[in-house]
């Protein structure tokens, strides 16, 4: 592509999240010099979302907006600007202030919270997605309020062990048997429901929340459970609806379905971050992830195929992190398709690592506490080493010296 061709392309970005604004500027730095603009839903200066659990709840930040320079960057932000749909063959996307045309559209609109059934307009009922989610949240816990957390997952999890730092009494109610049900096997998360008690917080299993009242929470066995305040996390699903009617392909979750650049089933439409699938040739499978990793790392491979770079193809190795309990827990790769689960280290101590392998090669694995055995095991699972199963069980051991 020629720079005169180049510098007359627009590029639009909807979503102006971690995936939206790392497109823009993953377009920038790939020497793009056509217009880009970036549109955004929420009216804040874009923001990055972990702090949002952790400092920004805490009253720690006043806010987490990215460290980025978008002027000198010449990319034009539309703030406070909801997308209403596509409409590919007159290359436009419509705004409720307007369409917008583009010669290539990235879709990175991320995820919505589920919202648990019955509680819609029930005052004191909470998700936390969004700054201003974070900003209502953060006063409850100052009071010290009796909270309830419906979902015993990371998010709950994350959630529970900043309402305990702020001096709240916590209880967590989970439909399922095990904290992470939907996540993990339930041998590797069975170790970590002491978590809970051990910070203070009481955890319920098998606990269906049957509704809200004022000042409590009413399970499906009839007990009750005092709440000033309830903050439900039981997953996200893809903001997708909009796209309804556009054409694009959407898959069983409701994501954009994408090939392996990200591209859409729509010619000059790409999708990347949350509201996105795409095909795994290292695991085999398409892969939905909801992680920041992931939105950090794909726009690199969108810009370049705007760029006319095909040779990029997205694939992988997935990743990310939580702090819960007062311990960092990290997770690389995709262990479904593990034929074998080895331990290092054990699950009671304060520091151990899963690791997951197929035909002796790593898949995947999970660090509790050990920061370098994620480091070295994301590289090896890259590279696809073939390890030594016995010399891996040794936690003393490097894992990258534990190779066949």
């Amino acid at each position: 592509m020629s720079e005169q061709t180049q510098a007359q392309r627009r590029v639009v970005v909807v979503g102006a999240g971690m995936a939206g604004v790392q497109t823009a500027v993953a377009l920038r730095e790939q020497g793009f010099k056509g217009t880009v603009t970036v549109i955004g839903a929420e009216p804040h200066q874009p923001y990055d979302r972990p702090p949002l659990s952790k400092a920004v709840l805490l009253g720690k930040a006043e806010g987490s907006a990215f460290d980025v320079d978008f002027e000198s960057l010449g990319i034009e932000l539309l703030l406070g600007r909801e997308a209403l749909g596509v409409r590919p063959e007159a290359h436009e996307l419509d705004t409720e202030a307007g369409a917008v045309p583009y010669d290539a559209l990235v879709l990175a609109t991320g995820a919505e919270p589920i919202r648990l059934p019955g509680t819609e307009g029930v005052s004191g009922v909470h998700l936390l997605r969004t700054l201003d989610d974070a900003e209502r949240l953060r006063p409850v816990l100052a009071r010290q309020h009796d909270i309830v957390v419906v979902g015993a997952g990371w998010i709950g999890a994350e959630f529970a062990t900043a309402a305990r730092e702020a001096g709240c009494a916590v209880t967590v109610v989970e439909a399922a048997e095990r904290p992470l049900a939907g996540a993990l096997p339930a041998e590797v998360a069975a170790p970590m429901t002491s978590w809970y008690a051990d910070a203070g917080a009481v955890l319920r299993t098998h606990a269906r929340v049957d509704r809200v009242e004022p000042g409590e929470v009413v399970l499906d066995d009839g007990s009750r459970v005092a709440a000033g305040a309830v903050v439900v996390g039981i997953g996200a699903r893809p903001a997708t609806v909009w796209l309804a009617g556009s054409g694009i392909e959407l898959g069983a979750h409701r994501e954009v379905v994408a090939d392996n650049r990200l591209r859409t089933s729509l010619p000059d439409v790409y999708a990347v971050g949350d509201c996105a699938s795409f095909p795994s040739g290292r695991y085999g499978e398409r892969l939905l992830v909801h992680h920041w990793d992931n939105a950090l790392q794909g726009p690199r491979t969108v810009a370049a195929d705007i760029l006319g770079e095909t040779r990029m193809v997205y694939d992988p190795v997935p990743y990310f992190w939580s702090e819960q309990f007062g311990r960092f827990v990290q997770y690389a790769g995709h262990h479904a398709s593990a034929d074998t689960t080895l331990w290092r280290g054990e699950p009671s101590g304060p520091a151990w690592t899963v690791c997951w392998l197929r035909e002796n090669r790593l898949v995947a694995l999970l660090a509790v506490g050990r920061p370098r055995d994620l480091a070295q095991g994301r590289r090896l699972i890259e590279a696809g080493t073939e390890m030594n199963p016995e010399l891996l069980t040794d936690p003393a051991r490097p894992l990258k010296a534990a190779t066949a």
